[in-house]
């Protein structure tokens, strides 16, 4: 798995989606993956994700994400967050360039940039 080029500049999703289906491929998982089964498993890494910023103060969840050691726990959750939603792509044939893409046209219509002048996110702070 080290042969991969580094860094999310230098690295197609392709390229990812590739490694980690022949990763669960040729250790027999892919009949444990259907969309529903990694639909579930990707909700349970988010939730092991969360746990690492439980109970912290936003400046300490900002201190954890520098700390090296917290720092490589949310690098792993991270990553078993996007291996099963790049599985989850690819068992659905969902491209997800395509769908980040169209998902930012449709927020862009939805949520226009503030007026200049208008303080940004303020429709967020008084409901």
């Amino acid at each position: 798995m080290t042969d991969l080029p580094g860094g999310d500049a230098s690295t197609p999703i392709a390229v990812l989606k590739e490694a980690i289906c022949h990763f669960a491929a040729v250790r027999g998982w892919e009949p444990f993956h259907t969309p529903k089964n990694l639909a579930l498993a990707l909700a349970s890494e988010v939730g092991e994700l969360c746990a690492l910023f439980r109970w912290l103060s936003p400046e300490q969840s900002l201190s954890a994400a520098r700390d090296p050691q917290q720092r490589e726990a949310i690098a792993d959750e991270l990553a078993d967050v996007a291996n099963i939603l790049l599985l989850l792509s690819a068992h659905t044939g969902i491209d997800l360039s395509d769908a980040v893409r169209a998902k930012l046209e449709k927020n862009a219509r939805k949520y226009p940039p503030p007026p200049t002048g208008e303080e940004r996110g303020a429709e967020y702070l008084n409901p």
